[in-house]
């Protein structure tokens, strides 16, 4: 970007486009009371869940989650940046999007990308050229044929091949005109020390043009064909290239993993030939790197279902476990593929072929459940081993975007661990869980069911939150009141904590808040609550009645929360039992008498 769009022009665009008509140019809606429904476009289905409201100009999906606004849905259609679809939303409308005038700092980096994007263009041809049709490139199109891959591939993703002459891309550049010195900036060709002259990186090797997502070639990798190592050589990081933020394939997988709403993540380029020469189009590689979190959100941008397709050996293990933290930090629940000991996803596919790799991709397993196994496996069943495992653990199921996907694993920990679930939440809670506070109990038989209390993302509990939400945000309660009784005490739930923290920015007393810019400063998870909380069911609350409403839901989460804690007590008694200190077990034991006294009493302020 240029420069920055300024916020007025913005909100011209939202205030002309139509919501209804926008979406409808995708696909078809039909009316339904206040709403418009249609089948989703981000996940398969055949009853329509996907909802649009024109009068607060969102859209929501009950089936997936989605939601957002006019410009969440063009970045998810079109996987485009927040200003790339405002400028699409605005060539719709009629609105010319002026940017600030860049600095001269900015004009001078501009130029020198454009720059350099045409030696990048210059150089990929040449080495196309001689791999398709120059007797120089008969040993890549040899190989390629040897491992089965058409000239259809080689032209989808612009592969070429460098020859065994020391300055053929040198002179290849001369004759384009581009300016050596760009070319050596670039890392094509280098400056000889021994010898005079320049000469060129990439020699005898198979040459992959890696493209940005939006097509361009801002880097190679080669490989070669003979003893020369290494075996892989790229291009050295540059103004164009940063190889943590660049993922091979994405310009031409980006489509189907929108369509499918999926991603396949492979380590190598012939691994992501492979699966798209099998039809699993839907693939991507990170560049010669582990997978980084800018990667990571790359791919979120068009999918919302990852599978890890790594080597089978530890280095592809250690990468699981990496782009696991990755995917779980961003709101992702990523799959891990498991193929034969010695395979790879080439090797594997010219073994067992496509269909063979499909029942593999089906069979995958959550990543979290894999490495939770192999946690507590390594940590032992002694006491103080399945503390530390679950020590281990709790970080990652705190990420998860789903409570009740959280919920289920921090059952299936107690169940594996002996340590009581309610102690568990309270360390997924505080995010602080010692050897000390997770002391484990030997396993023991089922305990008998317990009473239905209500826990945090139980329905009782959620619709108190989104009601309160709901009211403050359309300025029936003040924010005022929600300052005093605490967020974490009003918001268990920590995506509705941040909803309500960004809402509070643009609180202004007896006023809606406007939701259409309050998405905007939200996550993709919080966006999908909020939305779905906004169409929902009519809230119908009269004016003079909404502050007791609050106190109503107010009432039902503090009763929760002080239900929470009674559960937390008697777990805290019965440590300190067993650790011999008896004054702790006291104290807690009279806590726990003052709060099921108040919870009895119904005296709850």
């Amino acid at each position: 970007m240029a420069g920055l769009i300024a916020d007025e022009t913005i909100e011209r665009i939202r205030e002309r486009v139509d919501i209804v008509e926008l979406i409808s140019s995708y696909l078809p809606l039909k009316r339904s009371g206040g709403n418009y429904q249609g089948l989703c476009p981000f996940h398969g289905e055949k009853t329509p869940s996907f909802n649009v409201n024109p009068a607060r100009q969102i859209f929501h999906c009950f089936g997936c989650g989605v939601g957002g606004n006019s410009v969440t849905f063009v970045m998810k259609m079109e996987g485009l940046s927040f200003p790339e679809a405002v400028r699409r939303l605005g060539s719709r409308v009629g609105i010319v999007v002026e940017e600030e005038a860049p600095t001269a700092e900015q004009t001078q980096r501009r130029e020198a990308v454009i720059r350099l994007l045409r030696v990048m263009e210059a150089a990929a041809a040449a080495y196309e050229r001689v791999l398709l049709k120059e007797e120089g490139g008969a040993r890549g199109r040899d190989y390629l044929k040897e491992r089965g891959y058409a000239s259809e591939t080689a032209k989808l993703f612009h592969l070429g091949y460098a020859p065994e002459q020391s300055d053929f891309l040198c002179k290849e550049l001369e004759v384009a005109g581009v300016e050596m010195r760009d070319a050596e900036e670039l890392g094509l060709v280098r400056s000889g020390t021994s010898r005079p002259g320049r000469y060129d990186l990439l020699r005898n090797r198979l040459i992959f043009p890696i493209q940005d997502e939006r097509g361009r070639i801002v880097a190679f990798g080669g490989r070669a064909l003979g003893d020369a190592q290494p075996k892989y050589l790229n291009s050295p990081e540059s103004l164009l290239y940063h190889k943590g933020q660049i993922l091979y394939g994405l310009f031409q997988a980006k489509e189907a993993m929108r369509r499918s709403s999926e991603a396949i993540i492979v380590e190598g380029y012939f691994d992501l030939l492979a699966l798209h020469r099998a039809g699993l189009t839907h693939t991507v590689a990170p560049c010669g790197t582990a997978l980084t979190t800018d990667q990571a959100r790359l791919i979120k941008r068009f999918a919302s279902r990852v599978f890890l397709l790594f080597d089978q050996d530890s280095a592809g293990q250690k990468a699981n476990q990496r782009a696991m933290e990755i995917f779980l930090a961003e709101g992702i629940s990523p799959l891990i593929v498991t193929l034969d000991a010695g395979d790879d996803p080439d090797s594997y596919l010219r073994k067992q072929g496509a269909e063979a790799m499909r029942e593999r991709l089906a069979a995958a397993q959550p990543a979290l459940e894999l490495f939770i196994a192999a946690t507590l496996s390594t940590c032992g069943e002694s006491i103080e081993g399945r503390a530390r495992g679950a020590e281990k653990v709790l970080p990652l199921i705190k990420l998860l975007p789903s409570e009740m996907e959280r919920n289920l694993y921090l059952k299936a920990l107690a169940q594996r661990t002996g340590i009581d679930e309610q102690l568990l939440m309270r360390g997924r809670k505080n995010d602080a869980g010692s050897a000390t506070q997770l002391k484990a109990r030997p396993p023991q038989l089922p305990a008998l069911p317990r009473s239905r209390e209500r826990l945090p993302g139980s329905e009782r509990v959620e619709k108190a939150q989104d009601l309160i939400l709901h009211l403050f945000v359309q300025g029936r309660i003040d924010k005022s009141l929600i300052e005093r009784d605490g967020l974490e005490t009003l918001f268990p739930d920590p995506e509705r904590q941040k909803i309500v923290q960004a809402a509070l920015a643009f609180s202004v007393k007896g006023e809606h808040i406007d939701t259409t810019r309050l998405l905007d400063q939200l996550s993709d998870g919080a966006q999908s609550i909020l939305a779905g909380i906004l169409l929902k069911e009519d809230r119908g609350v009269e004016v003079d009645l909404a502050e007791q409403t609050y106190d109503d839901c107010r009432r039902t989460l503090l009763k929760d929360a002080l239900q929470r804690r009674s559960r937390e007590l008697t777990e805290c008694v019965r440590r300190a039992e067993l650790a011999g200190d008896l004054a702790g077990a006291a104290a807690f034991q009279e806590e726990q008498i003052q709060l099921n006294r108040q919870l009895k009493s119904g005296k709850i302020f």
